[in-house]
């Protein structure tokens, strides 16, 4: 009892973990949003006055520019909420003092297509997860096999084989990357800097190890028979290791946490609910197996890169002045394929390295679907009420008595008094697993991951802030997880047209953060939602900016001031303060100017095509009720598409129909331009023409990958 008490003083005493206000970028973010929004105001009273008090403006090519520029404004004002408080975060995990018992953590890792997620690569994310620097006794692993394909179920034994060899060797000399795919590529070198010849033998006999395991899966997965995906099967839960049963490894001294397999049923008459239904049922299963009283949930591509995120992340979780409020530790999503040029923008500055650290500011960032640390009670109720659904447990949990047990008490108590045998335990986990378990329960509405959204995740996480839970976001300098982006047009347009269209929908639907949202938490945190379920709309603002200048031009109707006049100086200003304001925001988070170009570009590509199909896809889902569908990102590395990425060149292949409305605009453009400018020479009417000529002469400039595309094409034939 002693000892016990000078540990949780202890605890008390050393800090886990560190919060610092970015205070000169949140001092330098509210004065510029007083000055910009006051240049806007002006702006906003030019348009108004000119619009209703002067008989020669042209009505409606002037009232479709205050429309876009109206716009533009609503989602401005919404988006100061992520520069307002900006705050960073550091854990100590040194600190946890080494004789705490740490809480059980289940990992869970979704796959679905092998086809379309390399099975290899999968299994790398989970041997990853078996790696992490945790008590192994406190560690599980739960693979989702989506797809019930015979290959996922064969690798993941394969693996776990591997495993025997490869935890010990890691563990033994401290390795980091604990990926076996990136700890054998060049990602790695730096690890075998000043080795001994002991080293190098047994890394010899790793490597020939795991390419055997590897020559395994890319034989069996190599039949198309065993890749498919089956749509109608039973429930089928293997646990792979269990961790209760180490003897096999006593010679190596590692033990391995519980490793297991899970492919819930499926039927055609059946919802499928998607991944959200796949996280539910690990949820279920997790519970009568493990229990652990914290989760990680982890993308097949995402591989834990550092093995302390666990230890970090509980920094967080244990401190007694957080944890009861806290609902999950979110860390950031980096990529290994990013080019040095980027010309995508996979590595998604914007969001990782400036919004987020702004919403940590207001209670915490929204939940991203890979690389969290998630309490497993913040899914069942709101802080401090956690077991409130406990009152009428079988209406809300379900049927099965051993589920619900496993909700009373605490982990440690459950593990102590759950005597049932492995087969009674399997046994109820395919109850668990079965597809109509959560008929007329709680499951997807008021527990687990909601269904209302296909992106669960963040729409899960919106609804934890609802009802009072808190998030932190941690950045470490080295990446705690690492996965694979998109290299082509198709693919990032595909997954940001569903991204923003199903933001959209929570944004048009009783949940909006704007109604629903800002009644349950702050003005701010629900302005940071609703730039996030809106943002589309500026597709609809920009496509507005980019045709009606040019065609106005085209006639010689004038939209903007003259240059002489004094009206000018405050477009150029509102101009000048938004590429100075992005400016400093990409240099600040050790960017480049050519990083600060790309997202201008790739910015206006987006929203131009992919959330501009968003918008009209949502729209056409809420006034027809279209049938949902859903298509997974293509995560096989394409060597010729990436030689292309690697090189700086756009890739369309496939993207036609995305690249419709910017081939529009492009064409648009280019004709306005040359024509208009022909015109403004003739009529010298430079002055009062200059800011539609310098717009149209941007927007080509910008649109430069298309031009060249187009090209490409055309001499291609």
């Amino acid at each position: 009892m002693h000892k016990c008490w000078t540990r949780i003083k202890k605890m008390a005493t050393l800090s886990l973990h560190t919060c610092r206000v970015q205070q000169p970028h949140a001092t330098i973010n509210r004065i510029h949003i007083f000055l910009h929004f006051t240049a806007i105001l002006f702006l906003l009273y030019y348009r108004t006055t000119r619009l209703f008090l002067e008989k020669n403006v042209p009505t409606l090519a002037w009232s479709l520019i205050s429309i876009s520029e109206l716009i533009l404004t609503i989602i401005w004002i919404l988006i100061q909420a992520f520069r307002w408080h900006p705050v960073s975060r550091s854990a100590i995990p040194e600190n946890i003092p080494g004789g705490i018992e740490l809480p059980g953590l289940d990992v869970f890792v979704c796959t679905l297509d092998p086809k379309k997620e390399p099975t290899i690569e999968v299994m790398n994310t989970v041997l990853s997860a078996l790696a992490l620097d945790y008590p192994p006794e406190k560690l599980s692993v739960y693979l989702s096999d989506d797809g019930g394909s015979y290959i996922t179920l064969y690798a993941i034994k394969e693996a776990c084989s591997f495993a025997k060899s490869w935890l010990p060797f890691c563990k033994k000399y401290g390795i980091k990357s604990r990926c076996p795919r990136a700890y054998f590529s060049s990602f790695a070198d730096d690890e075998r800097l000043l080795c001994s010849d002991e080293f190098r033998i047994e890394e010899q006999k790793i490597k020939a190890k795991y390419d055997e395991f590897k020559g395994k899966v890319e034989k069996v997965g190599g039949e198309d028979e065993n890749n498919k995906v089956v749509p109608d099967r039973a429930p089928r839960v293997e646990i792979i290791h269990d961790n209760k049963n180490n003897e096999e490894n006593v010679e190596n001294q590692t033990q391995m946490p519980l490793l297991v397999y899970v492919s819930r049923e499926r039927r055609p008459s059946c919802p499928h609910r998607f991944k959200a239904g796949a996280l539910n049922t690990l949820l279920r299963v997790s519970g009568v197996i493990s229990n652990g009283p914290y989760l990680l949930v982890l993308d097949c591509d995402m591989y834990c890169n550092d093995p302390t995120s666990a230890r970090q992340a509980m920094c967080f979780h244990l401190d007694s002045q957080l944890s009861h409020s806290l609902a999950f530790v979110q860390f950031p999503q980096v990529f290994y394929n990013i080019s040095k040029n980027d010309i995508y923008d996979g590595q998604t500055r914007t969001a990782y390295k400036t919004k987020w650290q702004g919403m940590d500011g207001l209670r915490g960032p929204l939940l991203c679907g890979t690389g969290f640390y998630l309490k497993r009670k913040a899914l069942y109720g709101k802080p401090n009420q956690e077991d409130m659904l406990l009152s009428e447990p079988e209406k809300n949990f379900g049927t099965s008595s051993k589920f619900i047990y496993s909700l009373k008490g605490n982990n440690e108590q459950f593990i102590a008094n759950k005597d049932d045998s492995r087969d009674a335990i399997l046994e109820e986990s395919r109850l668990l697993a079965n597809c109509a378990f959560e008929a007329n329960t709680e499951w997807g509405k008021e527990i687990g991951f909601s269904y209302d959204c296909l992106l669960e995740s963040a729409f899960t996480g919106y609804l934890l802030h609802c009802k009072g839970w808190i998030s932190v976001y941690l950045y470490p300098k080295r990446p705690c997880f690492l996965g694979c982006t998109t290299i082509d047009m198709k693919d990032g347009m595909v997954q940001l047209m569903k991204w923003n269209s199903n933001l959209l929908q929570v944004g048009l639907s009783k949940f909006s953060p704007l109604i629903y949202g800002v009644s349950r938490m702050s003005v701010l945190q629900s302005m940071c939602y609703g730039y996030l379920t809106c943002q589309s709309f500026l597709s609809v603002g920009l496509l507005l900016y980019g045709t009606v200048p040019q065609v106005c031009l085209l006639n010689g109707i004038p939209l903007y001031p003259k240059v002489s006049d004094p009206w000018f100086a405050v477009f150029v200003a509102i101009y000048t303060s938004s590429l100075f304001q992005h400016l400093y925001e990409v240099l600040s988070s050790d960017g480049s100017i050519m990083t600060w170009w790309n997202e201008q570009r790739i910015w206006i590509i987006r929203l131009v095509s992919g959330s501009l199909f968003a918008v009209l896809d949502a729209i056409m889902k809420c006034l027809s009720k279209k049938k949902v569908n859903i298509s997974l990102t293509n995560k096989a590395v394409d060597k010729e598409k990436f030689e292309k990425y690697e090189k700086g060149k756009f890739d369309f292949e496939g993207a036609a129909m995305f690249m419709v409305p910017l081939l529009i605009l492009v064409i648009l453009n280019i004709v306005c331009f040359f024509c208009g400018l022909r015109r403004v020479v003739i009529e010298k009417s430079l002055e009062e023409m200059f800011g539609q000529v310098f717009l149209s002469f941007f927007v080509l400039i910008l649109s430069y990958p298309i031009l060249e595309g187009m090209v490409t094409k055309v001499m291609g034939k």
